[in-house]
Formats: C-alpha cells, sequence, structure tokens
C-alpha cells in the first residue's frame, strides 16, 4: 500500500508533518519500537510507530532517523500522547533525510494502525500472489514448468510468510521453500503424511489441521488428474465419484504451517489454487515416467516369457541410459516387488502399487529435476515390479551389500502408509539381491516374488523381505497351513501368556531374550538387567509351564519358530 492512502485514512488520525514528496513510497510491513538503534529488526519497506521513549533530548534525533534511513524504512509516525507535539528536532532531521514524518493523535492507539496496515498490505499480497499463480498455472498448462514446485512455495514464503513443503504420502520431501528456513526433518514429514492420509481414508474434506511437535499445520490434498479414473464418453470422474483408495496412496499433499481454520475464503481458495498448480507439475512428472515404465514392461516380458538372455541384455543396453544417464550401462541390478490389496477386491492394487513404487524408490543421492527417474516400474493385476539399476555394488567386511534393503526401506514407509491403508488395505515387499547380468534376471525376480510372499505371511499392514532372509527357516513359514501355525503357536506360549496376564510376569519377553543371546546365561542376564538367579527361575518356569527343555537344541527352533509365528 501506498503512503498516501495511509493519511487518507480518517480513522487513523494521521497528520503529515513532512516529506509530502515521498507519499507515493510503498509501505510493506509496520513495527512498533522506543530502541535507540531498532535496526536489527528492520528489513526494509516499514512505516515505524514510536512513542519517543528514546528520546532524552535534541541531539538523539539525528542518530535515530540515519538508523532508520539506512534500514530501508519508508515513513516514521511518531505520537503525541507521551510528549505532546512531535519535537521540532525530529523533524528536522526527517527533513534532512527526506524521510516522511507523521504525527500520530493521542486517541488513536499504535495497534490500530498496525492493524489497518498489515490487513491492507496481507490483501494486496494475496492479490498479487493470486495473479501470479494464475500466471504460471497457465503457463505451466501450456508448456515446460517454470522452476516447478518450489517457485511457487518461495512466492508463498515471500509474500504470504507461509512455510509450507510439498509431501509423498510415504512422507518424502519433494519441495520446500527456500524463504522457510531449515527443510521438515524426515520424522516431521512422516508425521504429517501417516495425518494426512489418515484423514484422507476417513473422507472428511481438506485442508486437515494437525498439531504435531507444538506446531499446527494444515494439509491440502493434491489431486492429481492424471491418477482419476475415465468415465464412459470420454473425460474423468468427477471428484466425489472415485474410489479413495485408488488415489491415497499416491497423491501428494501439501503441508504449510498455519491454522487455516481462521483463513477468510480470499485465501483459502489462493490455497487450492497452488495445489492445483503443484497437480499439474506432478502430472507432467508422471507423464515423463511413460518411457521407463514401458521399457520396465518391455523386460519383464522378455524375463517371464523365457527369452534369451542375449534378447534380455540387449533391451537393457537401451534401457540403462534412459534410467542412468551418463553412465552409459549398469553393472548391477535389484528386483523389487510390491503387492497392495483391499479388502473387498473392487480396487485393481496394480496402479497403486506402481504408484507406490515410484515414490518410495527415490534414490536420494540422485541428482536432477526428478531423482525417480532412475527407476522403472511395470504393473500386472495386483503386483508392481520394480527394476533398478545399481551404479555400483560393494561387498562389506560382514558379507553385506549395498544397494537396496528390505528393512530399511519398511522403516522408511511403514508408519505413513499404515495410516493410509486402515484396516482394509495391505502392502507387503519383496526385494532381490543384486545381479549383474541379464542371465541373473529371471532369478531375481522370483526371489523377490517368494520375498515378498513372506512378508505376506507376517502380521501387520506394511511388511518387506529381503533375499536375505530366503536362506533361513523363515522360507518354510509362508507355506504352512494357518491353523497349523495357530495350533502349533497356541500350544507354545498360551501357556506363557496367560501366566504373564495372571501374575504380571515377563516370561515371553525373556524367552525372546533367552533364544537371542543364544542361550548364554550371563548375556540374556545383562540385556535384561536381572541376576541371573532370577533368569535361571524364569526359564524354569518357561519349562515347567510347557514341559519343554531349553538346553535341547529341538525345544530351542520350536520356541524360535513358535515367536516367529506369533
Amino acid at each position: 500500500m501506498r503512503l498516501r492512502a495511509l493519511l487518507d485514512t480518517d480513522a487513523l488520525g494521521l497528520r503529515l508533518l513532512g516529506g509530502e514528496d515521498e507519499l507515493d513510497r510503498t509501505v510493506r510491513g509496520v513495527m512498533t519500537t522506543d530502541l535507540r538503534d531498532p535496526s536489527r529488526y528492520l528489513s526494509g519497506g516499514e512505516l515505524v510507530l514510536t512513542g519517543l521513549a528514546w528520546r532524552r533530548d535534541a541531539a538523539d534525533s539525528e542518530p535515530f532517523v540515519r538508523l532508520l534511513v539506512q534500514a530501508g524504512v519508508v515513513a516514521l509516525a511518531a505520537g503525541e500522547a507521551e510528549l505532546g507535539d512531535v519535537p521540532d528536532d525530529l523533524a528536522a532531521a526527517c527533513a534532512r533525510h527526506r524521510l516522511p514524518l507523521f504525527a500520530v493523535h493521542e486517541s488513536v492507539a499504535f495497534a490500530t494502525i498496525t492493524e489497518h496496515v498489515v490487513r491492507q498490505v496481507s490483501g494486496e499480497r494475496a492479490g498479487d500472489l493470486a495473479a501470479v499463480v494464475d500466471r504460471h498455472r497457465r503457463m505451466m498448462t501450456s508448456g515446460p514448468a517454470g522452476g516447478g514446485p518450489d517457485v511457487v512455495l518461495d512466492l508463498l514464503g515471500s509474500d504470504l510468510d507461509l512455510r509450507a513443503w510439498v509431501l509423498s504420502p510415504a512422507g518424502r520431501l519433494i519441495a520446500g521453500s527456500k524463504v522457510s528456513g531449515p527443510a521438515l526433518p524426515a520424522d516431521a514429514c512422516a508425521g504429517l503424511a501417516a495425518e494426512h492420509l489418515a484423514a484422507t481414508r476417513t473422507g472428511r474434506r481438506g485442508p486437515h489441521r494437525v498439531l504435531l511437535g507444538g506446531a499446527t499445520y494444515s494439509l491440502f490434498p493434491i489431486r492429481s488428474w492424471g491418477h482419476r479414473p475415465a468415465v464412459a464418453g470420454g473425460g474423468r470422474s468427477p471428484q466425489g465419484a472415485r474410489d479413495v483408495r485408488e488415489t491415497v496412496l499416491s497423491d501428494w499433499l501439501l503441508a504449510v504451517e498455519a491454522d487455516a481454520g481462521d483463513w477468510p475464503e480470499e485465501r483459502l481458495d489462493l490455497l487450492q489454487g497452488v495445489t492445483q498448480l503443484i497437480a499439474v507439475e506432478r502430472d507432467r512428472r508422471d507423464a515423463a515416467r511413460t518411457v521407463r515404465r514401458r521399457l520396465a514392461q518391455e523386460v519383464l516380458e522378455l524375463v517371464q516369457t523365457g527369452a534369451a538372455p542375449a534378447e534380455i541384455a540387449a533391451r537393457l543396453r537401451v534401457a540403462a541410459p534412459v534410467l542412468l544417464p551418463g553412465l552409459g550401462a549398469a553393472p548391477h541390478w535389484q528386483v523389487v516387488v510390491a503387492r497392495v490389496e483391499w479388502g473387498g477386491g473392487e480396487v485393481e492394487g496394480g496402479p497403486v502399487a506402481q504408484s507406490l513404487l515410484e515414490e518410495i524408490l527415490v534414490d536420494p543421492l540422485a541428482t536432477g529435476p526428478e531423482p525417480s527417474d532412475r527407476i522403472a516400474v511395470a504393473h500386472t493385476g495386483d503386483e508392481a515390479i520394480a527394476l533398478v539399476p545399481l551404479p555400483a555394488v560393494t561387498a562389506e567386511h560382514d558379507g553385506s551389500e549395498s544397494g537396496i534393503h528390505a528393512d530399511a526401506l519398511l522403516e522408511a514407509v511403514r508408519a505413513p502408509l499404515a495410516a493410509g491403508l486402515d484396516d482394509d488395505g495391505r502392502v507387503t515387499l519383496g526385494v532381490s539381491a543384486a545381479v549383474h547380468s541379464a542371465e541373473g534376471l529371471r532369478g531375481a525376480l522370483e526371489e523377490a516374488r517368494h520375498a515378498r510372499r513372506v512378508a505376506a505371511a507376517r502380521p501387520g499392514r506394511v511388511c518387506a523381505a529381503g533375499h536375505q532372509e530366503l536362506a533361513s527357516h523363515v522360507l518354510l513359514l509362508p507355506f504352512v497351513p494357518d491353523d497349523v501355525r495357530r495350533a502349533f503357536t497356541a500350544r507354545l506360549l498360551d501357556p506363557l501368556q496367560d501366566y504373564d496376564r495372571r501374575h504380571r510376569a515377563e516370561l515371553i519377553p525373556t524367552l525372546e531374550a533367552f533364544l537371542d543371546c543364544d542361550g548364554s546365561w550371563t548375556r540374556c542376564a545383562t540385556r535384561l538387567h536381572l541376576h541371573v538367579n532370577t533368569l535361571r527361575y524364569r526359564v524354569g518356569r518357561i519349562e515347567q509351564l510347557t514341559g519343554r527343555d531349553l538346553s535341547r537344541l529341538e525345544d530351542k527352533l520350536d520356541f524360535f519358530l513358535a515367536l516367529r509365528m506369533s
């Protein structure tokens, strides 16, 4: 807003004392101060309000005004409540530095002026930002994106003082404003994603208000038109007609650190426009994955139909430059299989699993505008299969290998995804070992699929298993009938669970620790912070209740399997 507009507002009680030629200056903010040097708190463009408590004598006016001018202040307004008329020395100093000076009538509170300026400036900023957002929307709809979501988030931060971030449903930070300060911590991203998915599954309309870590956030869904199902006659189904399960695990969200419940309709409409703008960018990135998806589908079909390794290798040579630009070829590959299953079976899980894998298999070390362009994902039925190129695989001294690890993958996505699955969905993941040639891809695919079946045998909404587990007893568990598993675990563990409930004992945790310590009394007692004699008493009680002997290898193995299947 202009200084002239302030002077023309009778309710503010402002009287111009000097600087009539400078009334077209733009006011960007307001600050009240009685500090002798307030410059450290000024960023430029402010109207400064002062009660003159900083002035002891006439010599103080000149340095005070000089500091304001150097800080970029556009005008000074001095109150008449304490000293009466504004001192002449202050007026003279403002005239020398061409700083407009107003007198504030004693009947007008500084808070009244502050509220008016903030309201006017915020309204103008919102209008300016709305125009910018509309212009960016038209540009992004008709041509290449100009900077992606980061540009819009920077505008929110600079023009509306809103800290905002774009997150994936698995809690990955996709974009953030450079003026928003430090990036959101990973645990905050995961927490906000989980809250958003849980609210979406209830059917509540956004924005969703969330309190996390002492801060209030408003979560706006970013609806991607590219993921909406087609309807008869062409076009897309309306928002209310789609099944939320088709997109809940793939739609992005906009997290704003503010309580949108207090916002006027104009600001809410503006943020909805921002989400639509980001959705255009999301659809553009999704469309760019078409080539990689087609490559993955072609390789998958060759592998599953038993094509010659030379033919598969030729297709991989085509895929590698697309997935690893600049490297030419990938010396190693991994396969990740995901399955999304919904209760009732009305929603096809394959496309959901495909979008999900494309989000969670992003390489955080990759450079470029979209790091997920280093993977290719195909889908068939309820299953999605990712072909992941690895520039190099190194074996560590403990026998482990670099690349994707099932445990790390699961840890990163379990909490947010479980919220989105609610009580009628399930995600299971299987990860193969790395292979270095086309000949190994068929085995890697079967290995990943079998690892996923191992994961599916476990309890929980989100489960994963890796190739390491296929060389152990866990390999057998998915193929044990459910009634046999239940009877086996009940026979061994029910007496211990009943005893723990009745006596508030800890026989089950003691058994788990004893087996983890390979039957070592000393190590187990140390882990549980018990005296060895107390541990011996507990183990004796376990043996008495179950009729088993924990010094025997067969009985140890039975207990181990029962705990894994429980």
